[in-house]
């Protein structure tokens, strides 16, 4: 079990999790509803699905920089990795779109996920590609909350249902993009600090620079959103919180070497403080529980390294 579990780069399993519930209660989803549930499996399908896809397609490589993958090492033979990872990812596709996703958001999502992972060694520009992953994450659980998947579900006001626009974006799938943007632009500053982490010294100073304009934007896109709308005190802390972890992962990737590694694992676990400022508008409770899983991540990632 435990190959899998590192092909699977389990310990990040948890940051899809409050991905999708950020964006489920962003577009104004509950909890109770049982599509959350089915929601949460595929894009856990879709991740495990992607993440196994990026050993399958990195065998090369890893033999020669990694070999003590699960791949390289034998403990897992590419070809049941090439089925498992195309096994997942059709499954989840077709679970997110029978539960209430869009169809097309989550086409494009898996179409996404197998371009990175087939050229994300060939092409320094996939690291956009990264991002846009975690970004229609996001749109496909918001899509969702409107059932526009291919289980219809019955409307709430069918008056105000049948005077609708069809052509209409719903406006909880609107009202996530911003969320959606800064965890994207997150995600790609993360891919960029860690495409220098098995080489030793310091990374490029303009990628170093990049990395750091997009790992503070969400900080900069909820700073704005709480300054208008007035942010309570937990905003505030949360707020807080992500800034003093970029600061001091900051320090880390300066450093470079192993020191990237480290800085790395830290940011990784920082994409549940991120979704914790997105829900907060909704939510303080559930933020304030993404703010402490993310030491909870940083732990589990000692038993199942995160990169």
């Amino acid at each position: 079990m435990r190959p899998w579990l590192e092909l699977a780069r389990i310990s990040n399993l948890p940051t899809v999790w409050t991905n999708v519930t950020a964006a489920w209660l962003i577009a104004g989803g509950v909890a109770t509803d049982h599509r959350f549930a089915w929601m949460l499996l595929a894009a856990s399908l879709l991740y495990t699905g992607g993440m196994i896809l990026n050993d399958a397609a990195d065998v090369k490589f890893d033999s020669e920089h990694r070999r003590e993958r699960p791949i390289p090492s034998g403990r897992v033979s590419a070809s049941t990795a090439w089925t498992m990872s195309v096994l997942m990812l059709l499954g989840g596709a077709t679970m997110a779109a029978w539960f209430g996703s869009n169809p097309r958001v989550t086409a494009i999502l898996v179409a996404a996920i197998v371009f990175y992972d087939l050229f994300h060694k060939k092409w320094a520009g996939s690291v956009v590609i990264m991002g846009m992953c975690r970004l229609l994450l996001y749109l496909m659980a918001a899509s969702a909350v409107s059932g526009d998947g291919w289980i219809q579900m019955p409307a709430a006001d069918p008056a105000a249902a049948a005077a609708a626009d069809p052509a209409a974006v719903p406006p909880g799938f609107i009202i996530t993009l911003p969320a959606a943007f800064a965890l994207g632009c997150y995600v790609v500053g993360i891919t960029l600090a860690a495409r220098s982490e098995h080489k030793a010294g310091m990374a490029p100073a303009a990628s170093t620079l990049l990395a750091l304009a997009l790992l503070y934007t969400p900080g900069i896109v909820f700073m704005m959103r709480f300054a208008s709308a007035g942010g309570n005190a937990m905003q505030i802390f949360i707020l807080a919180a992500f800034a003093i972890l970029i600061s001091y992962a900051t320090q880390k990737l300066r450093q470079g070497g192993q020191a990237t590694g480290q800085a790395v694992g830290l940011l990784l676990a920082g994409i549940v403080i991120v979704d914790a400022l997105a829900v907060s508008s909704v939510s303080v409770t559930v933020a304030l529980g993404f703010v402490a899983l993310a030491p909870v991540l940083r732990f589990w990632q000692r038993w199942v390294a995160a990169t």
